[in-house]
């Protein structure tokens, strides 16, 4: 019988159509560049990076996890599951009648080191695992119980429906070291700046200054967790100096580049 952590190398979408108990875990070990086709499903899905940075995309935004941190991904969501450099994964997927108490957002959660032990021991018990008053079943309702209170973060940036500035959008993500002024992006799209800068607020609830920073912050945990220089980390996504990106990277997320992937 095939353990909950057994590993596949192979990215495909399960073709679950219900889950042989209240929660189900997959493992995968992610090459570079590893995606998959936006899809859903009739169930939770908490997606947890063991190394690696994990990248969630909904229609809402992309949410980011680097090592230790996990993404809570609601039932019916449509979502498209990116890595940028190897990765290992544990997904946990969930029954919704079982997580209620969730509010229906997509979001980043810290892993705890408590829920990190359950989570690995879970992936050790055979899918069909005993239920009722099992010791599988009671670790099982702990695990759950633990997800429900992880503490959340920061890594998500928002997107914008609007189709031309999602366009914009896009293309900074793409090269975050860009610093194109949001006068020339006004230009280009053919509006007023202030216009731009009221839509981009609409749209995301960040001023464009803001959403750049934190794409580039965001942008970054891949080339920090690939080994790069903090000093490289900056010079790539557009800072000019190590302090001031180390300094905006404290204050997004409360704690600094070397403390997070010492984590």
């Amino acid at each position: 019988m095939p353990t909950n952590g057994q590993l596949s190398l192979e990215r495909t979408i399960p073709t679950l159509t219900a889950l042989p108990r209240p929660l189900y875990a997959r493992a995968e070990s992610l090459n570079a560049g590893s995606w998959t086709p936006p899809h859903r499903h009739d169930w939770v899905q908490f997606s947890y990076a063991i190394s690696g940075v994990l990248g969630v995309h909904t229609a809402e935004g992309s949410f980011f996890a680097p090592p230790q941190w996990g993404i809570w991904i609601p039932a019916d969501l449509e979502h498209q599951v990116v890595t940028s450099m190897r990765a290992e994964m544990r997904s946990l997927y969930v029954r919704r009648e079982d997580c209620e108490w969730a509010d229906g957002r997509c979001r980043v959660l810290e892993v705890t080191p408590l829920a990190r032990e359950l989570i690995k021991s879970f992936c050790l018990l055979p899918v069909e695992y005993p239920q009722d008053d099992s010791q599988e079943a009671r670790l099982v309702s702990v695990l759950l119980d633990q997800l429900a209170h992880l503490p959340e973060v920061g890594f998500s940036l928002p997107l914008p429906r609007h189709e031309r500035l999602l366009g914009l959008c896009n293309e900074l993500i793409e090269s975050p070291e860009r610093n194109v002024t949001l006068q020339a992006w006004a230009e280009r799209l053919g509006t007023s700046e202030k216009t731009l800068m009221r839509l981009f607020q609409r749209e995301t609830g960040l001023s464009f200054r803001g959403w750049r920073q934190r794409m580039r912050l965001l942008s970054s945990l891949s080339l920090l967790e690939e080994g790069d220089s903090v000093t490289n980390a900056a010079l790539s996504c557009g800072y000019d100096s190590t302090s001031a990106f180390i300094a905006a990277f404290k204050s997004l997320f409360g704690f600094t580049p070397g403390e997070l992937f010492k984590q």
